[in-house]
């Protein structure tokens, strides 16, 4: 049923959304951080360590913990997009989306015709999700998964316009640690950097243009609260492992009594 999406809904609704982030392997740690009171979780299937069994038990999980599960899938691999989708997934996030083609691709893996050629088989998401009717679905899906395509290149901000134009990509996310190094030429890993800060309100401006979302990771929630200041609406905050870096170092402070 479309009210067990919360994602797109919330999104349309113009609420800034925050998601956890995590690239541990394990499901019962991303259901804990959307019971906490993330509206969404994020499952890193690009740099964390998960493997296909371990992102169809999370996905379940981060549902029963009441938040909506995205995936990011790793670079170029469009055909886990549908994947992820068909577990229950309720937003894609794809990583170095830099021309009009790669967008194009993202959209035709990730939306039913007439917007992509998802293929049929969302048995789980249905199952999830509530649908005892393939039809409902069918004519809802598009609108209830939300799709992101990474800015994170100069190639990808010289094509903005058109990428996030382009049909059946939902919003741009910006990815700040590869875009520094992308233009500092490899010289720099600054995801604070004044050029990397440069280039965010072009992007805010460049997905509301479009009607478009915008989003972005950050490293902290000082950096995400900042950020949703400027305007944007999906908005990944730090990680698990930098939760737990963050609530081991508080524990260890107090027993030196610091």
């Amino acid at each position: 049923m479309a009210d067990t999406f919360t994602l797109a809904r919330r999104l349309k609704a113009g609420e800034t959304v925050y998601t956890g982030w995590c690239g541990l392997p394990y499901p019962l740690v991303a259901e804990i951080i959307g019971r906490e009171g993330f509206p969404a979780v994020t499952l890193d299937g690009q740099h964390g360590l998960w493997d296909t069994a371990a992102i169809v038990a999370a996905v379940a999980a981060i549902r029963q913990g009441g938040a909506a599960p995205v995936v990011r899938v790793p670079v170029g691999d469009f055909a886990n997009i549908s994947r992820a989708l068909d577990f229950g997934a309720e937003g894609i996030i794809a990583p170095m989306i830099n021309t009009v083609a790669d967008a194009r691709a993202l959209a035709a893996f990730a939306k039913f015709p007439p917007l992509g050629e998802r293929s049929w088989g969302p048995h789980r998401a249905m199952m999830l999700g509530g649908f005892t009717d393939q039809q409902v679905y069918l004519a809802e899906a598009n609108s209830l998964t939300v799709t992101l395509a990474m800015v994170e290149t100069r190639t990808a901000l010289s094509n903005l316009d058109a990428i996030v134009a382009t049909p059946g990509v939902d919003g741009l996310f910006l990815g700040p640690s590869d875009l520094s190094i992308a233009l500092s030429n490899g010289g720099s890993l600054d995801p604070f950097s004044k050029d990397v800060d440069a280039e965010i309100d072009r992007i805010i401006a460049a997905a509301n243009k479009a009607g478009k979302i915008p989003g972005a990771y950050c490293h902290n929630a000082e950096r995400a609260a900042a950020l949703a200041k400027r305007g944007m609406r999906f908005i990944a905050v730090s990680s698990d492992m930098g939760f737990l870096r963050a609530g081991a170092a508080a524990q260890m402070k107090v027993l030196k009594g610091g």
